[in-house]
């Protein structure tokens, strides 16, 4: 694996097909983190190992992003997709697209964060799986492990 670091990783996995729709459903039905669950799964195949303290401060770091920004924005977002009576779509339309910019600037800011907290290389890749499902332990007490092995049968090497 070429390491061109996390943010040009996630952003060639998510133009794989079928990865942002497994993302969604990570998202949306099982409440997970799909930029922490990106960072594990480049952890893992760049051949980084994080320890429990590492995992619980990539959750902890995500976790605070969500609350400051990622879901705020997404809020927004998706609340100017559907028509606003008295509001011009035009307007409307064009304030979505300013605060999608700002929800994806958010999200590769808690990725800079993320790889940041990254070990060093071992040199020795494992499956992404293995390590998406060691992060989305301490995320929550409900491994979605289909899903996640949907998402990781998905992810480029």
């Amino acid at each position: 694996m070429s390491d061109g670091g996390l943010w040009d990783w996630a952003v060639a996995a998510y133009a794989v097909p079928g990865v942002p729709e497994a993302c969604l459903q990570l998202q949306e039905v099982n409440g997970q983190s799909v930029p922490l669950l990106l960072w594990a799964a480049w952890c893992a195949r760049s051949g980084r190992c994080p320890d429990g303290d590492t995992l619980e401060a990539a959750c902890d770091t995500a976790r605070a992003w969500d609350r400051a920004a990622i879901t705020p924005l997404r809020k927004v977002r998706v609340t100017l997709k559907a028509q606003i009576l008295d509001m011009g779509s035009d307007a409307r339309l064009a304030l979505r697209e300013q605060v999608k910019a700002l929800e994806l600037e958010a999200e590769r800011g808690l990725l800079t964060d993320l790889e940041a907290l990254a070990p060093p290389s071992t040199g020795t890749a494992l499956p992404a799986l293995d390590g998406m499902v060691e992060v989305a332990r301490v995320w929550d007490r409900v491994v979605p492990r289909q899903a996640l092995i949907a998402l990781a049968e998905r992810l480029p090497a």
